[in-house]
């Protein structure tokens, strides 16, 4: 018994382990999902039938980090979606812990900004665990393939939070850029820096 006790142990310690650790790596097939829009309709990868690729971004109304990028984030869809990426916002927040986070709320912040990209929630926080997010914002950069959504970068949108006029390395851009033109990504992770994920 004590043998079998032992086993069931490491089986959990490597499970949960797992869990911690876990999400997408570069080269990985992301699966597709089903999360609700601010406007009630729910919204899949598969619904971009002509996409080239998506800017998948775990981003929230309430950390500052992920506020000071939310401009940026509204630019690059702008700037990318007619070329086939479009960007496609994930809250993964519990908002029983940032009532700030709600589909309410969410829906006043993206009025405001004039968000022109879908804000999903990941209403039972399924979805960026798969993904291994860490953060408020962190980017996963996907490209379409025979096989499904390809992870092909990860990590943070630039190279500085403070301030957009002084950044130097355009991290999604470059990546973006390189899927465009066949070129391989030079800079795969990077350092996602943003508020955790509220459990």
């Amino acid at each position: 018994m004590n043998i079998i006790y032992s086993i069931l142990i490491l089986f959990t310690t490597l499970f949960h382990s797992q869990l911690l650790n876990g999400g997408y790596d570069i080269g990985d097939i992301a699966t597709d999902f089903s999360l609700e829009n601010i406007d009630g309709n729910f919204v899949s990868l598969s619904d971009f039938k002509d996409a080239k690729g998506f800017i998948i971004v775990f981003t929230c109304n309430t950390c500052p980090y992920a506020v000071l990028y939310e401009d940026r984030i509204e630019a690059l869809n702008k700037k990318y979606a007619p070329q086939g990426y479009p960007v496609i916002a994930i809250m993964p927040n519990n908002v029983e812990t940032k009532p700030g986070d709600s589909m309410l709320s969410m829906q006043q912040r993206a009025n405001d900004k004039e968000f022109t990209f879908p804000y999903l929630i990941d209403a039972d926080q399924e979805i960026y665990p798969q993904y291994g997010a860490t953060k408020t914002p962190h980017v996963f950069v996907l490209e379409s393939t025979s096989r499904g959504p390809l992870v092909r970068y990860i990590g943070g949108i630039d190279d500085n939070y403070k301030d957009a006029s002084l950044v130097k390395i355009r991290y999604v851009e470059e990546a973006i850029e390189s899927l465009k033109n066949g070129y391989e990504i030079k800079q795969t992770k990077t350092k996602a820096i943003g508020c955790s994920i509220k459990l």
